[in-house]
């Protein structure tokens, strides 16, 4: 009776997990369905659609510029507008949400360069993001902090697939599968992005474990 029940419970379990998988698989083919309504151009999808991954992009703009930037409201809205427009050239090859993630995180490292080139001419004595970061996440603040920095010195597709992978911890295969890269052309962005933060590499413990975690898994 116990080997039954425990064969039950197993079934159980194994229905359940079956059920979340055909869910997600029922949720993504009806966002893909909605974005190729949206891409011809219906205006109740795609205002759906906007409500659908909004919040993921803003998430994401946060991540890359940071919570407290004050261009993260501007930029988020420059991302969703960058969805709109890039909507026809979406041919289902990932997940929507990850799509408009992609867009995101370009539209946003593209507004902190601008800001940081802004910045560059008047001299600002407070840091916003140190202000905000507590004692304990003092380190965590650090690193996302450097993070940012290193984009902004990066070619633009090897901030992105550097972006991608240590800022939203996406895999090699979720990266070339969104941008529509191969998977080596991924390797290869990364590996570029080491070679050319080599000298911070060696000056900063924290760059050389943030390019590490990059390039692990490959």
């Amino acid at each position: 009776m116990v080997h039954q029940m425990a064969e039950n419970k197993s079934h159980l379990g194994g229905t359940a997990t079956a059920d979340r998988a055909t869910a997600r698989l029922v949720t993504r083919d009806a966002t893909l369905e909605l974005a190729r309504i949206a891409a011809a151009g219906d205006v109740v999808a795609t205002r759906r659609l906007l409500d659908l991954v909004a919040p993921r992009v803003v998430r994401v703009v946060r991540a890359v510029m940071g919570a407290v930037h004050p261009d993260v409201d501007d930029a988020a809205q420059l991302a969703l507008i960058g969805l709109i427009q890039a909507l026809p050239s979406f041919r289902g090859e990932c997940d929507p949400a990850n799509f408009a993630a992609r867009i995101a995180m370009r539209t946003a490292a593209s507004a902190r360069r601008r800001a940081n080139a802004r910045r560059s001419h008047r001299d600002d004595s407070v840091d916003l993001e140190a202000v905000e970061a507590t004692h304990n996440e003092h380190l965590a603040s650090e690193r996302r902090s450097l993070i940012r920095t290193l984009l902004d010195q990066l070619p633009e597709e090897q901030a992105e697939a550097l972006g991608l992978r240590t800022i939203l911890g996406w895999s090699l295969k979720e990266i070339a599968t969104t941008t529509g890269a191969p998977l080596n052309t991924v390797r290869s962005r990364l590996r570029a992005a080491k070679e050319t933060l080599r000298q911070r590499i060696a000056e900063n413990r924290l760059v050389t474990e943030v390019v590490d975690e990059a390039m692990d898994g490959q």
